[in-house]
């Protein structure tokens, strides 16, 4: 039974891709994707709220220097989520991944196809890490590749948090 869950987020995924490139962050927040549980997770629950999506993957350095800051944030600005979206398939690896850096906010599985939506948002070379800052009308506010800093959020944070 969990095999065919897995396989039908995967599948969801693959036509995902296609359909976050046409329609955007309405698409990505009606997908459900792998939790670290191996459990479904509705991204729908982040509609609304002003969000941090990260893609990252655990053999990414630079990913893992983000973490401490994405929770800094998620810790001060009450009602900001942070999501992770990681370009793994092994739930049971990055569970444990994830608690060893001790983040404490939730994360899907993406595996490959994390890939087509980090395109689908303009990442064509599918750069990490990457991350895109969305507010409560889903309207992309910045799109980052590469390591993202507090400064990047100051920038844009009245203009997220509104």
């Amino acid at each position: 039974m969990k095999i065919a869950r897995v396989l039908a987020c995967a599948l969801f995924l693959v036509a995902l891709g296609a359909k976050a490139e046409q329609e955007g962050v309405g698409a990505l927040l009606e997908a459900t994707m792998m939790d670290i549980h191996g459990e479904p997770m509705a991204l729908s629950q982040f509609r609304g709220k002003p969000l941090i999506i990260s893609f990252w993957a655990r053999w990414c350095v630079p990913c893992r220097d983000e973490f401490p800051e994405f929770m800094a944030l998620q810790k001060k600005y009450r009602g900001l989520t942070v999501l992770g979206i990681a370009l793994e398939d092994d739930p049971v690896k990055v569970r444990e991944f994830l608690a060893a850096y001790e983040v404490d906010y939730p994360s899907a599985l993406a595996g490959e196809q994390g890939i087509a939506l980090m395109k689908a948002f303009g990442n064509d070379e599918a750069l990490l890490p990457f991350t895109l800052l969305i507010d409560r009308r889903g309207e992309v506010v910045l799109s980052k590749r590469g390591v993202f800093k507090k400064s990047d959020f100051q920038g844009v944070s009245k203009k997220l948090l509104r």
